[in-house]
């Protein structure tokens, strides 16, 4: 009798039931898994503007080209958010460096989608209780490329309005600041030629107010030469607008025209040698 009444316990008693498997995890892994293979395609991007398709995928090849297979083992920090998930990651950058990323994927029924990335994000969603001066704050490095992401889509939306209307020379001719920029100089470095506070104050402007590695090689009376790594080219490169803006050799000519009329202003010739990931300022008088 004893035994009867422990198997029919047993036969009674409710299983556990499986443990069910995170959806948003699921979804997670099986976006990594295509991307790793380089089999996202176009059809499976929702960007948020319709235009970004094309960049968004070269985005996309070049951080799987880059990150290390290791880094795709590491557990994400995800959160769902509507019909949108966010998944953040460490991976390692082209320089051997990690960076975070946020990945935004959107849900469709049963049906995920890519939608963006980005390597610059503020963790807003962490502020604290309310009535709150303090919120989450990003590096120095990552202020200064927005702050330059902003201005330099500014120019190019001016340029386009000006080239428009007034034609490419007209609008190349309105980013001609040299006197202004030579005025600058003078005034904010003292104690030197007009020609050395030029070189000076541009190798200052770079370290200091872009955050951007600059070498100053030579510099007398006849003659300097600046190592610099402008932001310029960098930001058309991997931002997914400013190529839609503008083309290749216009976004240049804007950089040589500006650098040059800066130049002449404060009486140096230039000449500007592009290599493969700097550039080199060479003035002569």
């Amino acid at each position: 009798m004893k035994g009867l009444l422990i198997l029919t316990l047993i036969a009674v008693w409710p299983m556990a039931a499986p443990a069910q498997a995170d959806p948003n995890q699921v979804i997670w892994n099986e976006f990594t898994a295509q991307l790793v293979a380089g089999r996202i395609t176009a059809e499976r991007i929702r960007p948020y503007e319709p235009g970004q398709r094309e960049p968004l995928m070269r985005v996309l090849d070049q951080i799987r080209r880059t990150a290390r297979p290791e880094d795709w083992k590491e557990r994400p920090e995800l959160h769902r958010v509507g019909n949108q998930i966010y998944g953040i990651l460490a991976l390692t950058g082209a320089g051997g460096t990690k960076t975070p990323f946020c990945f935004t994927l959107l849900v469709e029924g049963s049906q995920w989608y890519f939608q963006h990335v980005e390597a610059i994000f503020i963790r807003l969603d962490q502020i604290g209780p309310l009535p709150t001066s303090s919120f989450p704050d990003v590096s120095e490095e990552q202020k200064a490329w927005m702050r330059d992401e902003w201005r330099v889509t500014e120019q190019i939306r001016v340029f386009n309005l000006l080239r428009e209307e007034k034609g490419r020379d007209f609008a190349l001719d309105f980013f001609k600041d040299g006197e202004g920029y030579a005025l600058q100089a003078r005034t904010w470095v003292p104690m030197v030629s007009l020609q050395e506070a030029f070189v000076l104050f541009l190798c200052w402007e770079q370290a200091h107010l872009f955050v951007r590695p600059v070498t100053l090689q030579t510099l007398n009376d006849h003659a300097a030469i600046v190592q610099l790594r402008p932001r310029w080219f960098e930001l058309y490169q991997r931002t997914t607008h400013l190529r839609q803006m503008i083309a290749a050799d216009d976004y240049r000519k804007i950089f040589e025209t500006t650098w040059q009329d800066r130049a002449r202003a404060a009486g140096w010739n230039l000449q500007i040698d592009y290599l493969e990931d700097h550039v080199v300022f060479r003035l002569t008088r």
